[in-house]
């Protein structure tokens, strides 16, 4: 009976020892990529140190910055970080809206209506998204429509990626099977609760990786409404002391810097979310 027990027990162990193993493997990995990274980042602050140093009788000689004027117009650049994130997080909400619609628009039935969304989107596509914040800043006056910066801005950023982002809702809104749609319209459902109960829940868990993607990226591409000059975000924020100043070099590294640590936080979150729809799908 001992034999038949420790031979119940021996896959349960060997198993267990194999998950350990795999977890010593991914620490390794991942303590390798750390310090892959330090390195990397000590070298690329050494090519902003401003020394110099010989390599086979030839004098070479790092970037030179000034590291007063960083420090005294920190806190001034760092202050457009919220018009930043205030313009990204309206802007993507008005993008998840129009690529929701663009997408049902480009499923419908309906010709004009399917015309419309695919107008918009190739519109959109084919445009610069430079072009298209002048426009709603400079082209709808002639309407008498006026728009602020910031509005010009969101409006320009929100059409934008919502004709990007039509095509993943698209996706998402397909890949809910028709035996589900059938089963709904079997209980009962209208098509209005079929599509609110049971495709868009699991079209959006299908969405929101991508969506998180593209957030990032919005984020980055806000500092295009600086253009305007009616903004003041972080990228305005740094034209503006770096050239009244001379240091515009000191002054875009400082906006660079903020970028990419406000996307290093905003990927770690993504991570986490897509985790934990990922434990959700098992």
């Amino acid at each position: 009976m001992a034999s038949i027990a420790n031979e119940g027990q021996a896959p349960s162990s060997q198993a267990e020892l194999l998950y350990q193993a795999q977890l010593r493997k991914e620490r390794v990995f991942r303590t390798h990529v750390g310090i892959s990274w330090g390195v990397l980042f000590l070298i690329l602050v050494f090519l902003f140190s401003g020394q110099s140093f010989q390599i086979g009788g030839l004098t070479f000689k790092t970037i030179t910055v000034d590291s007063e004027f960083i420090r005294k117009n920190m806190a001034f650049i760092s202050g457009g970080l919220w018009q930043t994130l205030l313009i990204s997080v309206l802007s993507i909400l008005f993008a998840i809206m129009m690529a929701l619609l663009a997408a049902l628009g480009r499923l419908s039935k309906f010709p004009p209506i399917y015309a419309l969304s695919t107008f918009y989107v190739s519109l959109i596509r084919g445009t610069p998204l430079y072009l298209q914040i002048f426009f709603f800043f400079l082209a709808l006056p002639q309407l008498g429509i006026r728009l602020s910066g910031i509005v010009s801005g969101v409006l320009a950023l929100g059409l934008n990626y919502g004709a990007y982002m039509s095509e993943t809702f698209r996706a998402g809104l397909s890949s809910v099977g028709k035996g589900q749609r059938e089963a709904a319209m079997a209980l009962g459902m209208t098509p209005g609760q079929t599509m609110r109960r049971i495709v868009l829940p699991q079209a959006l868990r299908f969405a929101i990786p991508p969506m998180g993607n593209d957030f990032i990226s919005m984020t980055k591409d806000s500092a295009l409404v600086s253009a305007t000059g009616f903004v003041h975000e972080l990228m305005w924020r740094a034209t503006k002391v770096g050239r009244a100043q001379f240091n515009s070099l000191e002054a875009l590294i400082m906006a660079a810097i903020f970028y990419w640590i406000l996307t290093l936080i905003l990927t770690y979150f993504q991570g986490k979310l897509e985790a934990r729809l990922a434990r959700g799908d098992r």
